[in-house]
């Protein structure tokens, strides 16, 4: 069972929580009829303020093949801490479901569903964090490589939510991660998010690096990369791929990397912008794997958080 009651950011969570998840999810990949019945009668309430497809259908998918069941609220349908206080909110939805999955802008908004809630919150996304996609990666790079520990992850782009998950991600499972994107602070992750990240990596005896020299990314195992003009930025989309132009994913910086890398994406992609065709449609890209394992890590967070306590993994 996990120690914490909602799945906020990776950084709440021990290398042994983490593994448990990851764990959890490769046996349900492995035999997914041994958990077709443990979430019944259980519901998901699923929020979305920002629209994603792949989330919806992942966390549908997950929820149903557990045997339990959902609902979907859209910014059609409720503003999060501007229709009523949100501690109302948490109050009386809880007392309706049985978690809520959240997919929201605000950080602050998951943090306060959980504080005044008491039934489990799952962070879908929030500027701060990108967490389920993070884990869900940690399952596929261990698939590939077999381990985690040691290998080096490079991050090249905008230093958003999913950067900031994959520092805290790497630090926990004890691998090296390296971020390279442009000087200008505006595309910079956050300093908050970057102290806690390097005292992490310190306490764990892995290497953090943050770069704006492209070389950095020789001799990694995994290139990762992410949209230049993610939801809700739009409006400097000019001036971001002017920045960001200098630190596309093409061909030369696989090679610099080694005949190791493995190229990832947490979708969706533009072709010919952070990535090129040639690498994100080659050989060694497994985008889609991640994807797919979205759906089994989100079953596995729902079923730790959920029904553990009444089925053994098997």
């Amino acid at each position: 069972m996990l120690k914490q009651g909602h799945f906020l950011s990776l950084s709440d969570f021990s290398r042994s929580d983490l593994t448990l998840l990851l764990d959890t999810a490769d046996a349900m990949k492995r035999d997914p009829k041994a958990y077709a019945r443990t979430l019944e009668g259980k519901i998901l309430l699923m929020i979305f303020e920002l629209p994603f497809l792949r989330t919806r259908v992942s966390f549908e998918s997950g929820m149903q093949r557990l045997g339990g069941t959902t609902q979907v609220l859209s910014a059609e349908d409720i503003r999060l801490d501007y229709d009523e206080p949100i501690m109302d909110t948490a109050a009386v939805f809880s007392r309706y479901v049985d978690a809520l999955m959240v997919r929201t802008s605000d950080h602050e908004i998951v943090q306060d569903l959980a504080k005044h809630g008491s039934v489990p919150v799952i962070n879908g996304l929030t500027d701060r964090e990108y967490p389920c996609q993070a884990l869900a990666d940690l399952q596929t790079i261990r698939e590939k490589f077999g381990r985690l520990e040691g290998l080096k992850l490079t991050y090249i782009g905008d230093g958003n939510n999913m950067a900031h998950a994959l520092l805290f991600g790497t630090a926990r499972m004890g691998m090296d991660c390296t971020l390279i994107m442009p000087k200008n602070a505006k595309y910079q992750c956050l300093p908050e998010i970057v102290e806690q990240a390097e005292r992490e990596h310190a306490d764990q005896g892995t290497r953090l690096e943050i770069t704006s020299d492209i070389q950095a990314a020789q001799q990694s195992d995994i290139v990762y990369t992410d949209t230049w003009v993610s939801v809700g930025r739009e409006s400097d989309r000019v001036q971001r791929i002017e920045a960001f132009r200098g630190y596309s994913v093409n061909e030369k910086v696989m090679e610099l990397a080694g005949p190791q890398a493995l190229f990832m994406h947490c979708l969706p992609a533009y072709r010919g912008y952070e990535v090129m065709p040639e690498v994100i449609d080659g050989p060694r890209s497994i985008v889609y794997d991640q994807a797919g394992n979205r759906m089994w890590s989100q079953m596995a967070v729902l079923y730790q958080l959920l029904g553990a306590q009444a089925h053994c993994i098997g």
